[in-house]
């Protein structure tokens, strides 16, 4: 720069700083742009025209050219009393207050285009904004990363990533960067997550994640975009299971979705009723065992009886202790069918599949009686019957004999006993009716009816 540009710019900052401190406002003033080259900025201060008149002054005829400058005298202040000189001469001659009133505003001109145009250049910073990966470099005036966003109009939310962070102070050739954040609904080996992501294909989430993609399954191709509304992603990691099967063990590399899958994929093949260890439906996970159960099996059906009840009502007709049934019961009948199963040539417990009601059971009903038992039969009470029912049965009111004819204390057949107005099986009443029935029995026979135990009486 010459010596009297360099002139030129103090004595403008100097007016500048002078002009600031007295309050005047030199903010609002147009500024030259910035970059402008050396040689236009030379011959716009050698070819400078003052035209500025002030209002208390008239305006004379037009305003020559300036005349040759001397070397090292500034352009604008030569320019300046060239221009006073002739006006004292023509209006004020001798004035040398209207010189200074004359100089005063071309100094403040001069002075704000030095001090703005270099106020303008510092506040100015070139940087980089990239956008999801699209970067443009552009002029701001902003103070930090946050103002700059707001001012071009960049949105971001809570899963955005911003770099530097927001509220960093910005200077000229800085980078910053934004990367939005993808929503994905992830299902890694059978688990379900909602995850986020700034990453812009399928290839690089998985790397951002720290998932094995060797090997593995995925829904979608690596080399897909992942767009700003996201995606579903399913991805099954290799894994290593081993299948048990007819005494072998094979271990496969695998990323099937279920276990039966990954059993096929052992070369093993189910059969009839043939299961495995754990749900052919479920997830194999990496190191898992699969039994697989070679399963033969059959049914069998077995026939049960149900119990039939018994109701007991009271027949006043009949003497007390003796019992008549009156309908005889009958037992019911179910039908059971059974699983028999054999697992690896092992016999299970047998299972119950179904129970069948065949036939219901029917209630015994069964007259008591009630009717005090008379003891005495006049012609036969002083005999001595304890020692016939000792001879004839042994004293067992319940005894038979081996044919099943004849029955209780004195051995009655059931035509005699019902004859003498007894009910039931003789060998079923009570002792005391017994002894009073055969008491009867005697005074209409005599000791007949006891060919060998008569004489006892």
């Amino acid at each position: 720069m010459s010596s009297r540009s360099q002139y030129e710019t103090y004595e403008a900052h100097e007016e500048y700083r002078e002009r600031h401190a007295r309050g005047a406002d030199l903010h609002s003033a147009q500024t030259l742009a910035y970059g402008m080259p050396a040689a236009y900025e030379r011959t716009y201060v050698d070819t400078y025209v003052d035209t500025y008149v002030p209002a208390y002054e008239e305006t004379p005829g037009p305003v020559e050219a300036p005349g040759p400058v001397e070397p090292g005298e500034p352009v604008a202040r030569a320019g300046a009393v060239r221009r006073g000189a002739r006006r004292r001469k023509a209006r004020h001659p001798g004035g040398a207050d209207g010189s200074v009133r004359r100089l005063l505003p071309q100094a403040l001109v001069v002075a704000f285009l030095a001090g703005g145009t270099t106020a303008f250049v510092a506040e100015d910073k070139a940087v980089e904004l990239t956008v999801d990966g699209h970067p443009r470099t552009l002029h701001t005036f902003a103070d930090d990363v946050t103002e700059l966003l707001a001012e071009e109009g960049v949105r971001v939310g809570a899963h955005d990533v911003i770099s530097p962070a927001p509220g960093t102070e910005l200077s000229s050739g800085d980078e910053i960067m934004v990367e939005y954040g993808r929503p994905v609904t992830l299902t890694l080996d059978g688990r379900r997550y909602e995850a986020w992501t700034t990453a812009h294909t399928v290839e690089e989430a998985l790397a951002q994640w720290g998932v094995r993609a060797e090997g593995a399954y995925l829904s979608r191709a690596r080399s897909l975009r992942i767009g700003r509304a996201g995606l579903a992603l399913d991805v099954r990691t290799e894994r290593s299971v081993t299948v048990m099967a007819d005494g072998r063990a094979r271990t496969v590399r695998t990323n099937a979705a279920t276990v039966g899958e990954a059993v096929e994929e052992a070369g093993i093949t189910l059969r009839g009723l043939d299961a495995t260890s754990v749900p052919a439906g479920s997830f194999p996970r990496d190191g898992q065992t699969v039994t697989v159960l070679r399963i033969t099996g059959s049914t069998e059906v077995r026939e049960e009886e149900i119990p039939f009840g018994v109701r007991r009502t009271e027949d006043p007709s009949l003497f007390r202790g003796t019992e008549v049934v009156e309908r005889a019961g009958q037992a019911g009948l179910r039908r059971i069918t059974y699983s028999l199963r054999t697992v690896n040539g092992v016999r299970q417990k047998p299972r119950l599949l179904r129970t069948e009601l065949v036939r219901e059971a029917r209630t015994q009903v069964v007259k008591v009686g009630t009717r005090p038992m008379p003891t005495s039969v006049r012609g036969a009470d002083g005999l001595n019957w304890q020692a016939l029912a000792a001879c004839e049965s042994g004293g067992r009111p319940d005894a038979v004999d081996p044919s099943g004819t004849y029955g209780g204390l004195y051995q009655f057949d059931t035509r005699t006993w019902r004859g003498l107005g007894g009910s039931g099986r003789p060998q079923d009443a009570p002792a005391a009716e017994q002894t009073f029935r055969a008491k009867k029995l005697y005074v209409q026979r005599g000791a007949g009816p006891w060919p060998h135990c008569g004489a006892r009486l």
